[in-house]
């Protein structure tokens, strides 16, 4: 088991915590601060203990000087001083005596947050390549390292990795929360256990649905994933997308899990893959020439809620259709209804499904919603999380 932050004294150290503040901007405004919200709990604990925090995060990608105007956490600075009730004193660089200076003189509660980390990858990504001398230059300046960014934990980089393998270590409560939500509510869920995977892509999510399938008592499937197994059941599907890489693999699943692996009947599509334009609904065995489905439709919603309501687990990851479409987010927000009236633990795996989960008004409705997605199929299929590997053990 790994040790957390309640197992350190925090009196009087400078604790850096690492945070997923990696949040949407445009135009120096936060449009979803969900992920700042997330980290407030641990930083909280830590202020009420009397320490001195130092807050890492990343912010997008940085690979060129314009990246690093557009991806500045000055705008989250403002957002977490409101959240935490206290003053966040932002520092516009990743090293140098101007950050040192700020914490030398900090004094217990007091909070600064260090510019983007991934300005340290532009031009040599010396954050995402885990540069052990950037890595050792950040530890210099605390005490003790707090990873509590869970989107960034299936990656090694010097913010966390780096870090964590010269400070003593642990983990946040966001973290704490993942690691028992996807670890021991899914590895002996309630039965019947449902998995609802959509999404357009299916090659990356091949090894989760087969460590999954072997698990859960039914898989519903939507998006691209479904059309890929749609068309290697033999189903003429038009213009949809789909992968032609996995029709084997979809193949195969089906004919060795027939009776778990459900795929939608009807949906909702369009002749482009564009917002706006004409819908056209159709069964799946008659799709109109041109069209490709975009969404699922009412009698698939209907069949998929006869499983919803009978489950006792629910994880589920990936839209089932385009729901940024405002015409094709019918399926995804009747799926979000259904599973909170379903009266079952669900678990919600990060990425697109929890950001149209709250962006539909279901933020508070689920079990568990993820701040990871990439993070949330690696632990989930059971792989090892470089992040989370290094912190020490109790």
């Amino acid at each position: 088991m790994k040790k957390t932050i309640r197992d350190f004294d925090l009196l009087n150290k400078k604790v850096i915590i690492r945070c997923d503040l990696n949040v949407p901007i445009k135009d120096g405004v936060i449009l979803d601060d969900n992920r700042i919200r997330s980290s407030v709990k641990t930083i909280k604990y830590a202020i009420d203990n009397n320490a001195k925090v130092i807050i890492l995060s990343h912010l997008g990608r940085v690979s060129s000087e314009e990246d690093k105007i557009k991806n500045s956490l000055y705008p989250v600075s403002i957002r977490l001083s409101e959240l935490l009730n206290t003053k966040v004193e932002f520092i516009d660089e990743t090293r140098g005596h101007v950050l040192e200076n700020a914490i030398e003189n900090m004094k217990p509660k007091d909070v600064i947050l260090v510019q983007n980390t991934r300005y340290e990858d532009y031009p040599d990504k010396k954050e995402s390549k885990n540069d052990p001398e950037l890595g050792k230059y950040w530890a210099s300046l605390g005490d003790i390292f707090i990873n509590d960014a869970f989107g960034t934990a299936h990656r090694c980089h010097a913010s966390n990795v780096g870090i964590a393998s010269i400070l003593p270590s642990g983990i946040g409560f966001l973290i704490e929360q993942e690691l028992k939500m996807l670890g021991d509510t899914l590895n002996n869920p309630k039965k019947p256990y449902l998995v609802i995977m959509g999404g357009a892509k299916i090659n990356d999510k091949i090894p989760v649905i087969e460590k999954l399938v072997t698990k859960a008592d039914y898989i519903l499937l939507g998006g691209g994933i479904a059309n890929t197994f749609l068309k290697a059941r033999g189903m003429d599907i038009k213009s949809s997308v789909y992968d032609k890489d996995s029709i084997s693999f979809a193949s195969n699943m089906l004919k060795k899990y027939e009776d778990k692996i459900i795929l939608p009947i009807d949906g909702y599509g369009s002749n482009a893959y564009q917002d706006g334009l004409e819908v056209s609904y159709s069964d799946m065995t008659n799709i109109p020439d041109g069209i490709m489905i975009l969404d699922i439709g009412p009698k698939t919603i209907k069949l998929f809620s006869e499983y919803i309501n009978k489950a006792k687990t629910v994880f589920w990851n990936g839209p089932v259709g385009v729901s940024e479409f405002s015409n094709f987010e019918y399926g995804t927000k009747q799926v979000c209804q259904t599973l909170k009236e379903s009266g079952a633990i669900v678990v919600v795996g990060g990425g697109d499904s929890a950001a149209a989960a709250i962006k539909f008004g279901y933020k508070d409705s689920f079990s568990h919603i993820s701040t990871g997605g990439g993070a949330s199929l690696e632990f989930i299929e059971g792989k090892t999380l470089p992040g989370i590997d290094i912190i020490e053990e109790k």
